[in-house]
């Protein structure tokens, strides 16, 4: 029951991270699971300790722990390597309306910036 948890979580955190727009996400996302394994290592370990295995199962649980982290590793390449072209994409798309935003700016700024001037003259 508590991997098919931990199994729902990633999901869950795969299913946000497909949204990324750019690379700060993936940072997120990196920390996201990060954040994840050193929970899931916490709530273990105090599971443990609750029911006094804390010695052998200690000696069981690093192995799981270190596979965890190794499928998470190789979770988290994969998703970075499809978002990627995505982001990509989604950035190509998004730079002409981000240049007219910016020349509309800039205008509207120029021309405060002479009414200004008038203004004052």
């Amino acid at each position: 029951m508590k991997f098919s948890l931990i199994a729902t979580i990633v999901l869950l955190a795969l299913a946000q991270g497909g949204f990324a727009q750019d690379a700060s996400d993936f940072e997120k996302l990196g920390q996201f699971f990060e954040d994840m394994k050193t929970k899931v290592t916490q709530d273990v370990t105090e599971l443990i300790r609750n029911q006094d295995l804390a010695n052998q199962a200690q000696t069981q649980i690093q192995p799981l722990v270190a596979q965890i982290q190794e499928q998470l590793k190789t979770i988290a390449i994969n998703v970075e390597e499809k978002i990627r072209p995505l982001t990509a994409n989604m950035q190509e798309q998004l730079k002409p309306q981000i240049d007219s935003f910016k020349q509309q700016m800039e205008a509207i700024f120029q021309k405060l910036t002479e009414q200004t001037m008038a203004i004052g003259n």
